[in-house]
């Protein structure tokens, strides 16, 4: 059966999702659909009482249930039967993205929900594998190191993996223990509703997941100030997590997960498999029209391979077939917005007017939607605004390099150290740049994630601090505490 489908037939649940039930509130914000810019919905904007009302639901699910204090492997089986759910209703909720978002329908059942789901799986088997330990003292003491969950946690998530984002911040943190409110990117908040729906379904206690809507400056600053918040989990820009940690600060003290912003290179030596890196690398710039924080958007390819494997590369990304989001055969995706896009077409213009050339294309796509070419730029040095500035968009830069250290220092960049690709034969040479390279990740031979959920993600510099996915991200949603016993 085809998972195309009508954009004007999809019902959607409109309102904040508190206390295990939709509540119905009046839209503020008008929401355009990327794929062809037609007003479909109103966002509401979730206020401070709105937020201290989720966030006391929170709570009183976590006394109720007692959540935290279970038998671990209950959590465990409630996690899974979500999972199970989200995998069961997977057109649906596939179709709820795909109707606001940037995600092609196609893609969002095999990809993201397929993922997200295994991912609650992973972060629910940890309950009843890790916990506290006896420490070492002498013989007349015992000594332990408790770990319990921290309560309420805040999460705020990104508008271009909204099924994703929300899986990693929910997976964790409610395998670890604690409660979630979750403020979604007010351009796409239907599907994190749907999902919390299903977890009420599934079993897990109605208040344990509270899902309010709104912007950042209104609710999300209610959100992560408010006193009962005892963690914060956000993924989005490098300014918006600086904003998170200003508010914070100025309310008091807690721990924070900041994934962030990323200007990711990709070194190409001359002993490397040319096919596979040009796949690889055109794959990276054009998933989701480059509207992600790993976008491998700088090439830095060894000078005498350089025309051959950009050659590659333009031919890959031409047959890239673009098309609205609610069609199955769609591979390249419309960007956010109309303003995203104009600031797309902004930081392009000011590249090619520092002495960028454009090798394909550079401006908008003829279509009723907001789509922008997949555009290659060169004779690009460190200090273009292609270079420099996080687009999230489908531009790739291309630099040269000729020695080792050159490539190495045309890595580097002065505020973000998300990821990075190295593509070469060479084993020795594989693991001088993996200890070099000033950046979270490093894939070799590759350029995306796989579906090995034990591997973290997070960055260095700007780029954010503490790790999602992995074993780290649900230690990060537990805290420890000391206890001394004389005998």
């Amino acid at each position: 059966m085809s998972l195309s489908f009508n954009p004007d037939t999809i019902p959607l649940p409109v309102g904040h999702f508190i206390d295990g039930e939709l509540v119905s509130a009046e839209g503020a914000m008008e929401m355009r659909r990327p794929s062809d810019g037609k007003s479909y919905a109103a966002c509401p904007v979730a206020g401070v009482d709105l937020v201290d009302r989720a966030v006391e639901s929170a709570k009183a699910a976590l006394k109720a249930s007692n959540w935290g204090g279970v038998r671990p492997r209950e959590r465990t089986k409630a996690l899974h039967a979500w999972a199970d759910l989200m995998e069961a209703e997977a057109q649906t909720l596939a179709r709820i993205e795909a109707l606001s978002s940037t995600r092609p329908v196609g893609q969002l059942v095999a990809g993201d929900i397929a993922v997200t789901a295994e991912q609650i799986r992973f972060f629910a088997e940890f309950a009843d594998k890790e916990g506290s330990e006896l420490a070492p003292t002498d013989d007349a003491s015992l000594g332990m190191i408790m770990s319990e969950p921290y309560g309420v946690v805040g999460a705020i998530t990104p508008w271009n993996f909204p099924i994703s984002m929300a899986g990693w911040k929910l997976g964790p943190a409610l395998a670890a223990g604690n409660a979630v409110v979750l403020k979604p990117s007010e351009m796409t908040p239907f599907s994190a509703l749907y999902m919390a729906e299903l977890a009420v379904r599934a079993g897990l206690p109605s208040g344990l997941i509270n899902v309010v809507l709104g912007d950042g400056p209104k609710t999300g600053t209610a959100l992560t100030s408010h006193p009962e918040i005892a963690k914060v989990s956000f993924t989005g820009s490098t300014r918006a997590g600086s904003a998170i940690m200003e508010n914070v600060a100025r309310t008091g003290v807690k721990p924070m997960t900041l994934e962030l912003g990323g200007k990711s290179p990709q070194i190409v030596f001359a002993d490397a498999d040319l096919d596979k890196a040009a796949t690889a690398i055109a794959g990276s710039v054009t998933f989701n029209a480059g509207q992600a924080c790993v976008a491998g958007t700088r090439l830095i390819v060894e000078k005498s391979v350089a025309d051959r494997l950009t050659a590659s590369i333009l031919e890959k990304i031409k047959a890239m077939r673009p098309g609205p989001t609610w069609e199955e055969a769609t591979q390249y995706s419309p960007i956010i917005s109309e303003r995203q896009r104009a600031r797309v077409d902004g930081i392009v213009r000011a590249a090619v007017a520092a002495g960028g050339e454009c090798l394909t294309g550079g401006t908008f796509m003829e279509s009723r939607g907001y789509f922008y070419q997949p555009t290659l730029i060169t004779n690009v040095r460190q200090h273009n605004p292609a270079i420099v500035e996080e687009i999230f968009g489908p531009v790739l830069t291309v630099q040269t390099f000729e020695t080792e250290e050159e490539a190495l220092a045309l890595s580097s960049h002065p505020a973000y150290g998300l990821a990075s690709g190295l593509f070469t034969a060479d084993l020795s040479r594989t693991i001088r740049f993996a200890r070099r390279l000033e950046a979270g990740t490093v894939w070799v031979n590759r350029y995306s994630r796989s579906r090995d959920h034990i591997l973290p993600t997070g960055g260095y510099k700007r780029s954010g601090i503490g790790k999602d996915l992995g074993r780290e991200a649900y230690l990060a949603n537990r805290r420890t505490k000391s206890v001394l016993i004389t005998l």
